[in-house]
């Protein structure tokens, strides 16, 4: 089990529910040693690969949207796993609503999304998927909101996330 210190978790929560989710997921990379793949997934629970997976999600999206996400090899660690149906179980449910419209996209363009591309190639999916920019901007708009609720389930569910050290 993860084990995370409580004072941490503490000055974490007082700075908000980002730091506050980031002292869970930055102890689950470090106990993966910051790689996702067959060796190091079965280290995490559903729900700290749920956890995770958000973390990836805001980061990405925040920095690149949609295209960035799936182009930094994302797409399947978000789309492919029941993410969207846990956040819905965690209470986020107009952010899981968004995760499957995404996923609807990414599913029918997989492999245009998935494929090595140069910088050039790379700027130009921008363009051809800018049918992400509205679920982007829902995004943005639900964010914070989304967050809180999050945050909330794992403060109530904390056993769940990681074992709390005193």
């Amino acid at each position: 089990m993860i084990k995370i210190d409580e004072k941490k978790l503490i000055a974490a929560s007082q700075e908000g529910m980002d730091e506050f989710l980031n002292v869970f997921t930055d102890a689950y990379l470090e106990a993966i040693n910051g790689e996702l793949n067959e060796k190091t997934m079965p280290l995490l629970n559903g729900n700290q690969h749920t956890l995770l997976a958000y973390r990836f999600f805001t980061d990405e999206i925040r920095e690149g949207g949609f295209v960035q996400l799936i182009q930094n090899g994302y797409g399947a660690y978000v789309f492919d796993n029941p993410f969207a149906k846990a956040l819905r179980q965690y209470g986020a449910k107009e952010l899981s609503k968004l995760i499957y419209r995404a996923k609807e996209i990414y599913d029918a363009n997989k492999s245009e999304l998935e494929r090595e591309t140069t910088e050039e190639e790379f700027n130009a999916m921008y363009v051809d998927f800018e049918v992400f920019d509205d679920l982007e901007e829902i995004y943005f708009d639900i964010e914070e909101e989304q967050t809180t609720i999050i945050a909330s389930y794992v403060d109530d569910h904390i056993e769940d996330f990681a074992e709390v050290a005193k």
